[in-house]
C-alpha cells in the first residue's frame, strides 16, 4: 500500500484560500452567537468546532486538492536536454577618457 502525500500547487492555494474564509466565518457566527446569547463558552465552543471543521476539511490530502498534477520530467529525457548554463559576463575595460 503506498501513500501519496504530496498536493499540487493550486491545490495548496485552494486548501489556504478555503482555511481563511472557513476560519473568518466560523469567528463571526461564534461572536455573533457569543454576543446574542451571552456565553463566552458558547462562543469558544463554537469556533472550536469550526477549527476542528476547517482542520478537516482542508489538512487531509484529498483528491480535490490534486486535480492539476505537476509532471515531471523522466531521467532519461533529462540527460538529452543538459540543464542551460548562465552566461559568463566579463568586465569591460574602462575606457579612458582624454581631458
Amino acid at each position: 500500500m503506498s501513500l501519496a502525500f504530496s498536493m499540487d500547487w493550486q491545490g495548496q492555494k485552494q486548501a489556504e484560500l478555503w482555511m481563511q474564509i472557513l476560519l473568518l466565518v466560523f469567528a463571526a457566527a461564534a461572536l455573533a452567537t457569543g454576543y446574542i446569547i451571552g456565553s463566552f463558552r458558547m462562543m469558544m465552543l463554537i469556533y472550536a468546532g469550526g477549527v476542528v471543521f476547517t482542520t478537516l476539511v482542508t489538512v487531509p490530502n484529498w483528491p480535490f486538492f490534486n486535480r492539476h498534477p505537476l509532471k515531471w520530467l523522466d531521467p532519461s529525457e533529462a540527460e538529452k536536454h543538459p540543464k542551460p548554463q548562465k552566461a559568463v559576463v566579463s568586465k569591460d575595460k574602462k575606457k579612458s577618457s582624454k581631458k
